[in-house]
């Protein structure tokens, strides 16, 4: 059988404590509204946190280790664009040198052949000197001391740490007329013979750095590729643990409101059941 109290109002306080609920339910979904995630807090999922963070974690490692390498083929395409414009040099002084092996020059015609070719030769020099990367020389056997080889060692980070070394290399070392093998003139038909011979050596030895850069370019764009969509996927894992689903929230949201409406009313409805025990009294 029922009882009446007036010391305690145990549907009011039961209905304050559906109130308490329902504010607590509609602050969380309020959270996760305006931040856009489901996990706000540790206490929204604990474990969840953990597998979020974590591949947050490897996202960001990731996408840094891309910029770095595409730095790497930045680099690559500068000392390939400077090789390139020291082919150009050379396809002239092939042109020099073809001209000066013939009887007919004169010495004065031959020497001015030959002040080209010395032009061509210092400016094949100044190339190889100038050539930098964030002010870092390219073409000298200090650049990417760190590394395996004597010539452009790109570091490639984790993109590459599986194998024997984390760096992408390609072979040139220190970039000069004298490296190149050019020491002839064009001031005689036998020099200018030899200087031909030396230019065609030397542009089979720039055309084979340009390979081993394009290589290199070729595998290390392959890896960002592969990197970035690897990210991605990890990206979208996180994604699906942390983000808030809103239609989900939104949804939670009108519940939330109606209910806390309706345990207003009910609490008012328990309150006024209280008022009329005192009429009794009266």
């Amino acid at each position: 059988m029922g009882s009446f109290s007036v010391l305690n109002n145990i549907p009011s306080m039961s209905g304050i404590n559906q109130l308490n609920l329902y504010s607590i339910n509609q602050n969380t979904t309020l959270n996760r509204l305006s931040s856009g995630m489901r996990i706000n807090t540790g206490a929204d999922d604990a474990a969840g946190l953990q597998i979020a963070d974590s591949l947050r974690g490897n996202v960001m490692a990731s996408d840094q280790s891309v910029r770095n390498v595409n730095d790497g083929i930045s680099v690559l395409q500068i000392a390939d664009g400077a090789l390139g414009r020291i082919n150009d040099l050379l396809h002239r002084a092939v042109t020099l040198a073809e001209e000066a092996t013939s009887e007919m020059i004169s010495d004065n015609g031959r020497a001015a052949l030959d002040h080209e070719y010395q032009q061509i030769l210092a400016e094949i020099d100044r190339i190889g000197e100038s050539t930098n990367f964030n002010g870092t020389a390219l073409f000298s056997d200090k650049f990417g001391n760190s590394g395996p080889t004597d010539g452009l060692d790109v570091f490639a980070g984790d993109l590459f740490s599986q194998g024997a070394s984390s760096y992408i290399s390609a072979s040139t070392g220190s970039i000069s007329a004298e490296n190149l093998g050019l020491s002839s003139n064009l001031l005689t038909t036998e020099g200018s013979a030899n200087a031909l011979g030396e230019i065609k050596e030397a542009l089979n030895t720039t055309d084979s750095m340009r390979g081993e850069i394009g290589a290199s370019m070729n595998r290390l764009q392959s890896a960002v590729n592969v990197n970035s969509a690897k990210s991605q996927n990890t990206l979208s894992a996180g994604s699906a643990i942390r983000d808030a689903n809103m239609a989900e929230e939104i949804t939670n949201m009108a519940k939330s409101q109606l209910l806390i409406q309706a345990g207003i009313a009910a609490l008012a409805h328990s309150n006024a059941n209280s008022q009329n025990m005192l009429r009794l009294l009266q």
